[in-house]
């Protein structure tokens, strides 16, 4: 007997029923299918990827994040959710120690339905040790159990002057890119210079970059880093927004709500991504963020 996800069961029981355009009718009550995210395309990559993506990364750092904290068992209902709602873009990284927990959740998945966005550190420290890159992204795909990874970023770019002191990283992923291993590749930012070189660079493809109206975990004013975005879009690049919510610092309703439409309604953040922890909070975004869309 076939095995159906939620998801599927969901779609499957409404097919059967007569619905008018507005919501389907039971017994006199209007009932509406819960939101589905959409998916757009990131820039000019090629790449389609749900416009919310699910972050693995919230307080992460040394490997560990917020999701590693709390388990697997927690880890998967918000994946389910997640994915139940539509979002097939997973944004981990090495730093964020949730490698393996995608990996075992995408036994549950088609892997050609996801999106797989990770990040490498560059930076020798007391929790990582730089290794050449195919060797890196061996690891990777060993870890998140995948041939190929869709978007590979250069985690924390913090100076403008990184074109240079990661030159040799960015030819061995461009190598990684030309063999398939790599579909997309680019750069995380935590700097203004960082980001001003970042937009015109031709080797960016994708731009992940710090963005909310309240100026909370920036890297400049919101006018500022949205003109810098509207560069990126102009050529090409895919934006994704990260801070969305200012790490929790720009997060009741009403904030939420005004940095979404300050995203979406720019037309320069194709996706943004998200630390929800809780199966609610990706309930929320995701009403939240069609409503946008929709509106």
């Amino acid at each position: 007997m076939k095995k159906f996800t939620r998801r599927e069961f969901v779609k499957t029981s409404l097919a059967g029923v007569s619905a008018a355009s507005v919501g389907y009718a039971f017994s006199g009550f209007s009932y509406l299918p819960p939101a589905e995210i959409d998916q757009v395309q990131l820039g000019k990559t090629g790449l389609l990827v749900s416009r919310l993506a699910l972050g693995t990364g919230t307080n992460g750092h040394a490997h560990q994040s917020d999701f590693t904290r709390m388990g697997f068992d927690n880890f998967l209902k918000i994946a389910r959710t997640a994915h139940e709602r539509g979002v097939t873009f997973i944004d981990t990284a090495d730093s964020y120690g949730t490698h393996h927990f995608v990996s075992r959740f995408l036994k549950e998945v088609s892997r050609e339905k996801c999106q797989i966005m990770t990040k490498i550190w560059t930076e020798n420290n007391s929790w990582n040790t730089v290794a050449p890159i195919p060797e890196t992204l061996d690891r990777f795909r060993k870890e998140l159990n995948t041939d190929y990874l869709d978007l590979v970023l250069l985690h924390c770019m913090t100076s403008g002057n990184w074109v240079e002191t990661k030159a040799s990283m960015r030819e061995e992923l461009n190598a990684a890119k030309q063999n398939g291993i790599v579909k997309t590749v680019g750069v995380s930012c935590h700097n203004f210079e960082a980001m001003k070189v970042a937009v015109e660079d031709p080797w960016v493809d994708v731009i992940l970059a710090r963005i909310n109206p309240g100026q909370k975990v920036m890297d400049g004013t919101p006018e500022q880093v949205m003109d810098l975005l509207k560069t990126a879009n102009e050529n090409g690049k895919g934006v994704i927004g990260m801070k969305i919510f200012g790490a929790g610092q720009w997060a009741d309703p009403r904030q939420r709500e005004e940095s979404i439409k300050f995203a979406i309604r720019s037309g320069n953040v194709h996706a943004m991504t998200l630390g929800m922890t809780t199966p609610e909070q990706v309930t929320d975004a995701v009403d939240r963020i069609m409503a946008v869309v929709n509106s």
